[in-house]
């Protein structure tokens, strides 16, 4: 079969005129040079930290001064990363499992430079909008442009290089992973992807604590607010494209893979799959290069929040200094937190499972993530007290403020062990609901199986919906005591402020726990792939291969255990990844609430105008509601799309070149076959959603700046909801297939079909098109609040007719990429293009 398939971003002439559409609309800027009068995120201006007169902490100490030490917790966290790493390359391992891992790395690097290509275009976009709104709109010269402009390069590039460091020690780890399950003790099959995941998960936090800190430093006070905002678009830029083209990679060879078992009969990592090497690029991509990249970005994004909020929302530059400080000291403290619980947890983990010849892989991950919710507690009291025990306005101390702003964080970092608990109720495979989709498939075959899970995913997101809500209220009601007399001397706009401060603070505290919520999430693409090295490396037929392991590693082969082992800690890594979702998903929402905020400060003069237009009496914001659920749908259905046309071209080349009975293992020409069609797919798919997404973006922030509102809202709100979803009826189906194949040994029957079904529907819910909306909606939210600040600073100018002519421009080109996502993208069969 050759593909004829036109890569978009090839197209000189598309791309031409999108950026001629783009530069039009920073020439029609150009008559609005004045910049406008309101006070926006671009507009801030940092207090000066190191003047000890506004604050000072432990007797003298400025705050330039603590951040400082911070820099140097942040080193140290790199550092960590750094020798967890060597330590797992110098892990034992055979030459068979190493080439395998080798294979799937070097697969996955030539998947990142293409990616790296693809992030550079699409930066391409979203830096003509910045040029036209900093440059043109806001009159900075141009050095000040680039350095914003540059920031936002160092977001993408934050982004894409902890991925890639994620893909390497991921690699690095699952061969490794693969060949201690051979001696048929359980503990290093847990100990090596923990210990993976903890050096990502410190590395990312620490990276992107370190440039934040560098920012808040380093950068005149004049240019960190419009710095940190260029940083934030560029990290989410990043982080969105990456997710939508990693979860569409991995379900076309995740699917592609698994329905050869069904065809064929044979094992899930079968040598003889050309499929199956894809698979491995895939659960990289997918489950470590889109994660790492979205956790890189949810931790800086809901920063950025929270630093224009406090500069916006609060008017005394004391206040100001006393709590930033605070926040990125608490946000440093949150590092050494899970450094000592993550080595704390591997004593414990170590002494109560290391003799043991099987344990529940489950139980020193969940005891990691309450152990770490314990001591990031127990610190975030201390080093409030310490920090603002005695917060001083105007001369006088607010002495309960250190403990009901603790509170409220510790409500955002119970919610970090709460929600993975309550994700294990619907997707564990210990859990009632998946066991039910194992029985209702006994008789119902592949439909039940489906409907079980779906029914799973539904109740899932109701009952974190639940959760959100009361930790929200929880966080309001503490926020109405001292909160109020200290961030703003108008006690209306105090009530309020105190309010959104809150979310975000709950928002913060889900991400108290950073390092290890990555750390468990990273578990995940590590004991996938161990399977399939085990599988690739056929070990088992290697000739004299008892003798050469007792020679040259001192024990003895055991390989039903090994891949009972390896099976059975699948499971755990599929119920983790699950856990980590709503978390990142949740953030996203809850931050946006204060994302959300600084717009409407925009927009209404300080909370001063324009009330009533934030209303369902308004037309626009309700319709702004509506649509932004619309959107919402579209965006399920296109990502799904990619993945279905994707997936059944795979299909269609594996089934028609399998060779079950000629070769041991599928030819590398076969396998890179296969990962050129993932990546065609993914590409093209990644390319008309983000455009759809960026210009859709434009076209609200224009038509009118209340619709943008509810659309923000919507999509926020109804984004929670379906991704939680589909991300909690795609891991139920996916451990029941697990329970299926390990507690049952059923593989190969009906029932084993049925729930490899469900599986493959499964695939696109959990991986590609739930997890991509973090992303999407923090940068639709941030990109925005340029497009709507370019939209209103135009209509002051009077260009009304110009603001709605781009409008309408901009919702065609967004049409257009709408229109291709769901139709230039449809399968169509061989006989029907020749």
């Amino acid at each position: 079969m050759t593909l004829n398939f036109t890569m978009v971003p090839a197209q000189p002439i598309v791309r031409g005129v999108l950026i001629l559409l783009l530069f039009i609309l920073a020439a029609g800027a150009l008559p609005a040079l004045a910049a406008t009068a309101h006070v926006s995120e671009a507009n801030l201006v940092l207090p000066d930290l190191s003047d000890t007169s506004l604050a000072a902490f432990f007797g003298g100490a400025s705050g330039w001064s603590l951040l400082f030490v911070g820099l140097l917790v942040c080193l140290g966290g790199l550092v960590f990363g750094g020798v967890i790493y060597y330590q797992i390359v110098r892990l034992p391992v055979h030459r068979s499992m190493a080439e395998v891992s080798e294979l799937i790395y070097e697969t996955c690097k030539t998947y990142m430079i293409t990616q790296g290509k693809f992030l550079l275009i699409l930066e391409a976009f979203t830096a003509v909008i910045m040029i036209g709104y900093f440059y043109f709109i806001q009159q900075l010269p141009v050095s000040d442009v680039s350095l914003i402009l540059a920031f936002s390069l160092v977001g993408i590039a934050g982004s894409y290089l902890v991925a890639w460091f994620g893909i390497r020690i991921n690699t690095l780890a699952n061969s490794r992973t693969a060949f201690a399950s051979l001696a048929a003790r359980p503990f290093p099959v847990y100990a090596i992807p923990i210990k993976s995941g903890i050096a990502i998960g410190m590395l990312l936090i620490s990276t992107e604590l370190l440039i934040m800190l560098g920012i808040m430093l380093f950068v005149p006070p004049s240019l960190a607010g419009k710095c940190f905002i260029g940083f934030a678009i560029g990290e989410s830029l990043g982080a969105a494209a990456l997710r939508i083209a990693g979860g569409i990679f991995t379900k076309i060879a995740d699917i592609g893979s698994d329905l050869m078992k069904i065809e064929f009969g044979i094992q899930e990592d079968d040598a003889r799959n050309p499929g199956v090497i894809a698979d491995c690029a895939g659960d990289n991509a997918g489950d470590s290069v889109g994660p790492t990249a979205d956790g890189f970005e949810t931790y800086g994004v809901t920063g950025v929040a929270l630093i224009s909020f406090i500069m916006l929302a609060v008017p005394e530059p004391a206040v100001q200094v006393q709590l930033l400080v605070w926040l990125f000291v608490m946000r440093v403290m949150m590092i050494i937190a899970s450094g000592i619980s993550y080595f704390g947890n591997s004593r414990l983990a170590e002494q109560r499972y290391a003799d043991k010849s099987r344990f529940d892989f489950e139980e020193p991950l969940t005891s990691l993530v309450w152990i770490t919710s314990g001591v990031s507690l127990v610190l975030t009291f201390f080093v409030s007290y310490l920090l603002i025990g005695h917060f001083v306005v105007d001369g006088k101390i607010y002495g309960h403020l250190w403990w009901q702003l603790s509170l409220i964080i510790t409500l955002g970092t119970l919610a970090g062990a709460i929600i993975p608990e309550v994700v294990k109720v619907f997707t564990s495979t210990n859990s009632k609901h998946v066991r039910e989709v194992v029985t209702a498939s006994k008789a119902g075959g592949a439909s039940l199986n489906i409907l079980s899970g779906i029914v799973a995913g539904y109740f899932s997101a109701f009952w974190i919906g639940v959760i959100i809500v009361a930790l929200m209220a929880g966080s309001y009601l503490l926020s109405q005591f001292q909160l109020t007399a200290v961030i703003n001397p108008d006690l209306a706009k105090a009530t309020m402020m105190a309010a959104v401060f809150s979310f975000g603070l709950v928002a913060f505290g889900f991400l108290g726990m950073g390092p290890v919520t990555i750390a468990v999430d990273s578990y995940g693409p590590v004991t996938d792939n161990a399977q399939s090295v085990y599988e690739l490396s056929t070990i088992e037929q290697i000739p004299g291969i008892e003798e050469e392991i007792k020679r040259d590693f001192g024990f003895d082969l055991d390989f039903r255990s090994a891949k009972f082992l390896l099976e059975e800690n699948d499971g755990a890594g599929n119920t983790f990844k699950a856990t980590a979702k709503p978390v990142l998903i949740g953030t996203a929402v809850v931050g946006a609430a204060t994302m959300v905020f600084s717009i409407v400060m925009l927009l209404t003069a300080g909370l001063t105008e324009n009330l009533d237009k934030l209303s369902l009496l308004h037309p626009p914001f309700l319709l702004g509601l509506i649509s932004g659920g619309a959107t919402i749908f579209w965006f399920s259905g296109a990502s799904t799309q990619a993945v279905s046309t994707g997936a059944y071209r795979a299909v269609e080349f594996i089934s028609t070149h399998i060779r079950l009975d000629e070769v041991i293992k599928a030819s590398q020409k076969d396998s890179k076959k296969v990962v050129e069609i993932c990546t065609i797919y993914a590409q093209k798919g990644m390319f008309n959603i983000f455009l759809a997404v960026f210009f859709g973006t434009l076209a609200c922030a224009f038509l009118e700046p209340f619709f943008f509102i509810g659309y923000l809202i919507s999509l926020a709100i109804i984004g929670l909801y379906q991704a939680v979803f589909m991300a909690n009826a795609g891991g139920a189906w996916d451990n029941a297939k697990k329970i299926v194949e390990t507690e049952m040994h059923a593989k190969g029957t009906d029932l084993h079909n049925a729930s490899v079904v469900g599986d493959t529907v499964g695939d696109p819910f959990k991986d590609t098109a739930s997890v991509a909306m973090n992303p999407i909606i923090k940068f639709t939210t941030l990109f925005g609040l340029l497009a709507v600040e370019m939209a209103v600073g135009l209509q002051a100018q009077g260009y009304q007719g110009l603001v709605w002519l781009l409008a309408a421009a901009f919702l065609a080109v967004n049409l257009v990429f709408v229109y291709r996502s769901f139709y230039g993208m449809r399968i169509v069969a061989k006989t029907a293009e020749h």
